[in-house]
């Protein structure tokens, strides 16, 4: 009998290294990418989403911003097939901010850039699909007309269509490396070129590239919008900053059936008291990253956070739910982030994601 219970023991251990392993290099993919059921668990798990970012589909010259046809084909089917409920971006912000309960598996879509690929491609499968998404638009490649770009004919089109028009700035500019007046007018235009040309100003706002300051976090909630959001990886719940939620990168080279399953059924990691609490990086660096993971979400001793370039990060664990990361090399200038996980019930993972940057000179 023991002999039993050791080899049974041992094959829980091999899958659960296997799983590890696996999760390990979805996360150090998610890296370098250009980020319940009315609760079993957590209250949190409750009121939670998984967002998807999506820019491209089907420019396979373009793997890093790019998703193939096929895989997102099989993206579609697993949400109609997998147990997932697809909603609308205004539906899940307005739960969250009220702490209202989602579905189990709640899902939303989004798209960047507003690619000519997305009125060729995306759009027609989503609307077969019956699925609700959000284009998250940057006015200044469409007034430009250029041939990769989608027309305002087209997006007033999708937003007939019930597709929901964000505001992605007017440039699509590193907003931390222009001054905040700057920011502040790109965000102002954009928004009234896309009234101008669909009727309706947007509720929604995209960090370009995902990247922004505190400051800018409040320059966005002045502005009006409902919720902003970055693309930095993790899982939106109710607790969380409605400026600052994650969403979940998808290309080519991540964008597999096996991470879209990991990624899709996530639960949130809800963490407070983090530090640093600016996500642009202007004096230590490498930052001392720390926070308090609220209690009740399992045993954290399970808990483990990779970094950009760095791998597996050393963790130091301070009851009750402290999590202080000691990095050991400074980021580089531009983008970099840090992906914590630790599993769940019914082989799942609560995620939580940080994105960092590094102004350009420091």
């Amino acid at each position: 009998m023991a002999t039993g219970r050791n080899t049974g023991e041992k094959k829980r251990s091999c899958l659960r290294g296997a799983l590890r392993a696996g999760l390990a290099a979805a996360l150090l993919g998610t890296a370098f990418l250009p980020l319940p059921a009315i609760a079993q668990q957590l209250g949190e798990d409750s009121a939670s989403a998984v967002i998807l970012m999506y820019h491209r589909f089907g420019e396979d010259d373009l793997p890093n911003s790019s998703i193939q046809l096929e895989q997102f084909e099989a993206h579609l089917e697993e949400l109609k097939s997998g147990g997932y409920t697809v909603l609308p971006l205004a539906r899940i912000v307005t739960a969250l901010r009220n702490r209202q309960p989602l579905p189990e598996r709640t899902v939303a879509i989004t798209i960047d850039d507003a690619y000519r690929s997305v009125y060729e491609e995306a759009w027609p499968r989503l609307k077969a699909a019956g699925y609700p998404f959000t284009l998250f638009v940057s006015t200044d490649a469409i007034d430009g007309g250029g041939a990769d770009y989608m027309r305002w004919t087209e997006i007033r089109e999708l937003a007939r269509g019930g597709v929901a028009i964000g505001n992605q700035t007017a440039s699509h500019p590193h907003l931390p490396e222009i001054t905040l007046d700057k920011a502040k007018d790109e965000i102002r235009y954009a928004s009234s070129r896309i009234e101008k040309e669909i009727g309706q100003r947007p509720a929604f706002f995209a960090y370009p590239y995902g990247e922004y300051s505190l400051a800018l976090r409040d320059a966005v909630a002045e502005a009006g919008f409902a919720a902003g959001f970055g693309q930095h990886s993790g899982v939106a719940h109710d607790r969380a900053d409605l400026m600052q939620l994650p969403r979940f990168p998808l290309n080519e080279n991540y964008g597999g059936i096996d991470r879209f399953r990991l990624i899709a059924s996530a639960l949130p990691l809800p963490v407070e008291d983090l530090t640093p609490a600016d996500p642009v990086l202007t004096s230590t660096n490498p930052p001392a990253v720390g926070f308090t993971v609220l209690s009740g979400v399992g045993d954290i001793s399970n808990l483990d956070c990779f970094a950009s370039r760095q791998g597996r990060a050393s963790i130091e664990r301070l009851p009750p739910g402290r999590i202080e990361i000691r990095l050991t090399t400074a980021f580089p200038a531009g983008r970099s982030r840090i992906n914590c996980t630790m599993p769940a019930p019914d082989g799942r993972w609560r995620w939580f994601g940080l994105q960092y940057y590094v102004p350009a000179g420091r």
